[in-house]
C-alpha cells in the first residue's frame, strides 16, 4: 500500500486565512535597515503609556512562584473581578486575552451545520473562530461602517447559534448605544429564546466617554443568552501578558469552562491584572491621553482633507486612497500603522492613538507622503 503523501485536514481548516498581526518593530528594522529606537508603532491598538507600575510590581512579586503551575481557576483574579462588576465568581471565565474568550465561545457553541452572525468590517477573529469550527458565516452589511442591529436580527437563521457584536467596533471604531443593545437583546431572546447566544465584545469599553458607558453586566443579569467579553490588553496596558475574561450566567459559563484550556492565564498575568484592575489613576490617565490623542489625529486629518471615522476606541480609521502605497511609504519612514484591506477596507488605514510625539511623527510623515 502506498503511503499518503499529502496532509489530510478538514477543508474548512485549510480554507482559513491566518490572522495577520501588526508588523513588529524588530521586523521593520531588519527589513529597511532602520534603528528600532526610532520606529513608531501605531498598528496594534496597544496602550502607549506602557504597563502600570502597580502591575509591574505585582508581576515581579509573583515571579517567585513560577516553578509552579498557575491557579487553573484564577481564584484571586475572579474575586477581584466579581467585586468590581458585582457578579458571582461562577459567572466569570478567564481567557488568554479576550481573543481566547472568543475562540472558547466558538468551540463551545459552534460546529458544522450551525452558523454565526457578525457585521462586515468587524473583528477578524469572529470570521476565524467560526471558520475553524466548520460553521457557516452570515456576514451582515455594515451601516456607516458599524453594526446594523436590525439587519443582524433579520439575518438570524434556524441554524444560528452565535451573534458577535464588537462595541466599540474594531477596526472601524464605531459604537452602538446601550439602549440599542438592550433592545436587540430583548428581540433576540423573545424570538429565539436561549438558542442564540449574543457575544458583546467590549475590548475598548474603558475608552468610552463616561456619558456613553452603560452597565453591560446588568444586561447579563437579564439575559441568560448573553456573554460580555473584556480584556486587559488595551486600556489596562497588559497586551503582552494576555488576560481577558467574560461575564455570563452560570449555564453559559459552565459550557465555556468545559472547553477552556487549563492554566490558560499564567501566573504573572493573573497578578498583574489584579493590580491593574485596582489602579484607577492609571486607567484615568490612559483615558485622558487617548482622548487628547484622538483630537490630535482628527485635527491633522481635517487639515489634510482626509475622511475618517470618529472612533470610540484607541484608534482612528482614515481614508487615504492608495493605502498600500501610503503604508509602504510610512514603513520606510519608520512608522507602522495597520492596513485593513483584509477587513474589506482596501483604501483605509487604522491608526492607533500614540503619545503626542508619536502622533506628530505619524502626522508629519503622512503629510510629507501626501504632498509628494
Amino acid at each position: 500500500m502506498t503511503a499518503q503523501k499529502t496532509l489530510v485536514a478538514p477543508a474548512h481548516v485549510g480554507a482559513i486565512a491566518p490572522y495577520q498581526a501588526g508588523k513588529p518593530i524588530e521586523e521593520l528594522a531588519r527589513e529597511f535597515g532602520l534603528d528600532p529606537a526610532g520606529i513608531v508603532k501605531l498598528a496594534s491598538n496597544e496602550n502607549p503609556l506602557g504597563m502600570p507600575e502597580s502591575a509591574r510590581q505585582a508581576m515581579l512579586a509573583a515571579a517567585a512562584s513560577l516553578a509552579r503551575y498557575p491557579d487553573p481557576n484564577g481564584f484571586d483574579l475572579k474575586a477581584a473581578l466579581a467585586e468590581r462588576y458585582g457578579v458571582p465568581a461562577n459567572w466569570l471565565t478567564l481567557g488568554n486575552g479576550s481573543n481566547d474568550i472568543l475562540e472558547i465561545v466558538a468551540l463551545a457553541l459552534l460546529e458544522p451545520g450551525t452558523s454565526a452572525v457578525y457585521a462586515r468590517h468587524s473583528f477578524a477573529v469572529y470570521r476565524l473562530a467560526t471558520q475553524a469550527r466548520g460553521a457557516r458565516h452570515i456576514v451582515v452589511p455594515a451601516r456607516d461602517y458599524g453594526h446594523d442591529l436590525d439587519a443582524m436580527f433579520d439575518a438570524i437563521e434556524a441554524d444560528t447559534r452565535v451573534v458577535f457584536i464588537a462595541n466599540p467596533n474594531n477596526p472601524t471604531g464605531t459604537f452602538v448605544p446601550g439602549d440599542e443593545i438592550a433592545r436587540f437583546l430583548e428581540r433576540v431572546e423573545q424570538a429565539h429564546g436561549t438558542r442564540v447566544t449574543v457575544v458583546l465584545d467590549e475590548a475598548y469599553n474603558e475608552y468610552l466617554d463616561p456619558e456613553l458607558r452603560f452597565d453591560s453586566t446588568a444586561l447579563v443579569r437579564r439575559h441568560p443568552n448573553l456573554i460580555v467579553s473584556r480584556t486587559f490588553s488595551k486600556a489596562y496596558g497588559l497586551a503582552g501578558l494576555r488576560v481577558g475574561f467574560s461575564v455570563a450566567q452560570p449555564a453559559l459559563t459552565d459550557l465555556l469552562n468545559r472547553v477552556r484550556q487549563p492554566f490558560n492565564v499564567n501566573t504573572l498575568a493573573q497578578a498583574a491584572a489584579i493590580a491593574a484592575l485596582a489602579d484607577a489613576e492609571y486607567l484615568q490617565r490612559a483615558y485622558e491621553a487617548n482622548k487628547a490623542g484622538k483630537e490630535q489625529l482628527y485635527r491633522a486629518f481635517e487639515a489634510l482633507s482626509l475622511r475618517y471615522v470618529p472612533g470610540y476606541g484607541n484608534f482612528v480609521l482614515v481614508h487615504v486612497g492608495d493605502a498600500p502605497g501610503v503604508n509602504l511609504a510610512l514603513l520606510k519612514r519608520g512608522v507602522i500603522v495597520r492596513p485593513v484591506a483584509g477587513d474589506d477596507l482596501p483604501e483605509w488605514l487604522r491608526v492607533t492613538v500614540g503619545l503626542p510625539a508619536e502622533n506628530a511623527r505619524f502626522i508629519d510623515a503622512l503629510t510629507e507622503i501626501l504632498s509628494a
